[in-house]
């Protein structure tokens, strides 16, 4: 058979013809590519960094500096003797949400059958577990959760992940609808520009969208009373009361909404429906239905249809658990040119001590803790504040709506710490952590820097807003020497259950 014979040299010049071409693109490239990783004139390969040598990454950096801060005995206090009053009885809340569960079931029906969609939906059962039902079970007389609480982790990742399943104006929107009264400041900065989001496990989340890039401040212009609300504000804010193991914000997280998807499609509101537009750019937008507010100017929209927004776990049902809305003693004045007697009289505070319920008892002291808070985060629109009913005139007091923080880093508006510079007294607990926030060991920006990269939406803040919370720290420090300096510690600084006497030299009567 002389045939096959003949054509062995034509096979093997195909065979050397691909083994050439293979070298040729193939091994050669990755043998260029492994020479190019060896050092300039020397043959051997480059040697890895020993790890004693190598810098850790700044996200571990910050970690251990976080885990140090919780590690330590301040955030570790002794057990109490028993377990902390609960906010709410657990049979009696779950036998309200199933019955909230249930009329929702039978509304949604109901609206389906009106739009004649055929197709089944089954409805949706209530867990006892979901996260926020174990948020709301978990709040005491010491906070709205524990220390270390799996249980807000788990919320926060709800919150970002589950699908919503209805959309709505907020209660104080609703009551505007129509009833805005244009006489009065107009705010174009889309101050009730809030939606309350429903999740499917039947959590419920106040959105607030952004309206302000992260690395842009506030004009220095802008009165407080119409800044903007900044959905990293509510972000930050938690993280950082939660540092100064306050408890007293709600939960929050950043999450990308799909604003047609997880909006528009799943609201039974007409007039949110009608709101939403396409832009000239294409992309999906709304605003908020009030007369000054109807303009598409001050609309928010998606790229094209995700747009970024907080998300602020709900408190449990007024029905529930009833809360006071208390004027703020330190209220600033909300119109152009008026102030408040408190910017004019450095002896307010002796006014303030003769009145009940800051005559006694930890309510001043609160009140101290939240300008301290407001003070950090540079938050001057606290005009009033919230407290639960149940647990009295010295339960703790709520820290919320803290969108306006965070406006200008370049600026320290120390008039915020009014409350502590003129009452001289501050919690010891509260002071401590302070001191601990300013070592190096455990520095305030530090910890806020990796805690709020546990967000999606990091980095939440920019750099100068993190480097301004360690220097308005040290403020707050002076403000405290300074009284100490003049009062005497023993009558500066106050065991938590009790309140230290009003200096002698500065008690007045209040006038008539």
């Amino acid at each position: 058979m002389p045939g096959p014979r003949r054509d062995r040299p034509a096979v093997l010049l195909l065979l050397g013809a691909l083994l050439a071409a293979d070298l040729y693109f193939h091994l050669w490239p990755r043998a260029r590519r492994e020479l190019a990783t060896a050092a300039p004139g020397c043959p051997c390969r480059r040697r890895r960094p020993s790890p004693a040598s190598a810098a850790p990454p700044p996200r571990a950096r910050a970690a251990s500096a976080l885990r140090r801060l919780f590690a330590h005995p301040l955030y570790r206090p002794a057990a109490p003797p028993g377990p902390a009053e609960p906010l709410l009885r657990p049979r009696e809340a779950l036998r309200y949400y199933r019955r909230k569960a249930a009329r929702w079931n039978r509304r949604h029906k109901l609206y389906r059958e009106e739009l004649n969609l055929t197709s089944p939906a089954a409805p949706l059962p209530l867990r006892p577990e979901a996260s926020w039902l174990q948020f709301h079970l978990g709040i005491s007389r010491d906070g709205l959760y524990p220390r270390f609480s799996p249980t807000v982790d788990r919320l926060l990742r709800d919150m970002q992940d589950l699908a919503t399943i209805s959309a709505d104006y907020s209660q104080d929107e609703k009551a505007l609808l129509g009833a805005c009264d244009c006489s009065q400041i107009v705010k174009p900065s889309g101050v009730h520009l809030k939606l309350v989001l429903r999740f499917q496990d039947f959590g419920k989340a106040m959105f607030k969208p952004m309206r302000q890039k992260r690395e842009e401040e506030t004009p220095e212009d802008f009165f407080y009373f119409v800044d903007f609300q900044r959905h990293n504000a509510e972000i930050a804010a938690f993280h950082l009361d939660r540092i100064l193991d306050f408890r007293r914000v709600p939960p929050t997280v950043g999450r990308l909404i799909n604003v047609t998807k997880e909006i528009l499609e799943v609201t039974k509101n007409e007039i949110l429906q009608s709101v939403f537009f396409v832009s000239p750019a294409s992309n999906v937008c709304f605003f908020a239905k009030c007369p000054y507010m109807c303009k598409t100017e001050y609309a928010v929209c998606g790229n094209p249809h995700l747009l970024e927004g907080s998300l602020s776990a709900f408190l449990p049902s007024l029905n529930l658990a009833p809360r006071l809305s208390i004027p703020n003693p330190w209220i600033r004045s909300y119109s152009f040119d008026g102030k408040e007697e408190w910017e004019v009289n450095p002896l307010y505070c002796n006014t303030v001590r003769e009145i009940y319920p800051y005559s006694n008892g930890n309510r001043l002291l609160n009140i101290v803790d939240m300008a301290i808070f407001d003070f950090l985060i540079g938050n001057m629109d606290r005009h009033h504040y919230e407290m639960f009913t149940k647990f009295g005139d010295d339960g703790f007091l709520l820290h919320l709506d803290n969108a306006r923080g965070f406006g200008r880093h370049s600026h320290d508006e120390t008039s915020i710490l009014a409350p502590l510079s003129q009452c001289c007294i501050i919690k010891r607990t509260t002071l401590l952590r302070l001191q601990l926030l300013a070592e190096p060991e455990y520095r305030l920006s530090d910890v806020m820097r990796e805690s709020l990269l546990q967000d999606r939406l990091a980095p939440v803040l920019t750099e100068p807003h993190l480097l301004a919370l360690d220097r308005r720290l040290q403020l707050i420090l002076k403000a405290v020497r300074k009284c100490i300096d003049t009062y005497g510690e023993a009558k500066v600084v106050a065991n938590d259950t009790t309140q230290p006497e009003a200096p002698a030299s500065d008690r007045v009567k209040p006038t008539t």
